[in-house]
């Protein structure tokens, strides 16, 4: 029973704990080639590619939006990049992979595109998670870092072109909710009261529950920051919390404030702090294997390697 969630803390907490283990058990079992690993990130990128143009059809033609771009934005900038990453490797194998690049930057581009529809603020998250993931790949490998002077003025004019065609078309269809400039003045309407709301209502644990818009609150795990919806009511898991109310005053949490206050304010500063500890221990943890699976493959190894249960 105890492994039983009963709020969506500790279902965050197993499910990232089961997560973990199951990644650590897959790198130690599973022979991991370069085939393998870009083949499951071009299967998963290509998934996620099609989950995002369902989700900006839907929104496009006035039918139920199940929102799939923004719970899974991440997944979807963590398959691209492990692409990019393999063909990094077959560059300096010398492997003819110029198709499977094109391609890739297909699915780059179509993300952009189906995923700025729906929300503008993913374009940029997009556009600013490619960046970090190239600097980090051109450190890794030895290569030039991708922060110039000319790509930083290359990723601006991009997006402010992106932003500016999707007002175009906003305007020519007279869709209203994919104009951009409709997102910015909701933002600069709601933002700052929010903020403030966030920031005086959140203890080192859990915040105020008066402020949670909820009769129910406990002050801690409401809901604000969760799991994907669908995966929650595909699990069967009764969180009555995400219905009524908070569906319409989620925004005030993870829309008008940055992202990580979300978890500061559903959990407590304390929490927070722990959850951003975790991603950059990830980070460096994956930076790590990346650096080793290189080395063996210079060497001629095609494993990451041979002893098991490394870490």
């Amino acid at each position: 029973m105890y492994l039983i969630a009963q709020n969506n803390f500790q279902l965050i907490v197993e499910f990232g704990f089961l997560l973990t283990i199951g990644v650590i058990l897959l790198l130690n079992i599973v022979p991991l080639s370069l085939s393998f690993v870009l083949l499951i990130a071009l299967i998963i990128s290509i998934c996620l590619t099609l989950l995002f143009g369902f989700d900006a059809v839907s929104l496009v033609l006035g039918y139920s939006n199940y929102e799939f771009t923004h719970p899974y934005g991440s997944i979807a900038l963590f398959s691209i990049v492990t692409c990019l990453t393999a063909i990094y490797m077959m560059d300096d194998l010398n492997l003819n992979n110029r198709k499977i690049k094109i391609f890739i930057i297909l699915l780059v581009i179509i993300i952009a595109l189906v995923g700025g529809t729906v929300h503008r603020d993913f374009l940029g998250m997009w556009i600013l998670g490619l960046v970090i993931g190239l600097f980090l790949l051109s450190k890794s490998f030895r290569r030039k870092t991708v922060l110039t002077l000319k790509n930083i003025v290359l990723v601006i004019i991009i997006t402010l072109g992106a932003f500016g065609f999707f007002q175009a078309v906003s305007v020519i269809l007279n869709l209203t909710v994919i104009s951009p400039f409709l997102r910015l003045i909701r933002i600069d309407q709601n933002s700052v009261t929010s903020i403030t709301m966030v920031l005086h209502n959140t203890y080192l644990i859990g915040h105020n529950p008066l402020s949670a818009y909820l009769v129910n609150s406990t002050g801690f795990a409401d809901g604000y920051v969760s799991l994907p919806l669908t995966l929650i009511k595909l699990l069967g898991l009764p969180f009555p919390e995400f219905y009524g109310t908070l569906v319409n005053k989620k925004d005030v949490i993870d829309y008008f404030v940055p992202g990580v206050l979300g978890y500061g304010y559903d959990f407590g500063y304390i929490i927070m702090i722990l959850f951003l500890m975790y991603v950059v221990g990830v980070v460096l943890i994956g930076l790590k294997i990346l650096k080793k699976y290189r080395s063996n493959r210079e060497n001629g190894k095609k494993i990451y390697w041979e002893k098991r249960l490394y870490l």
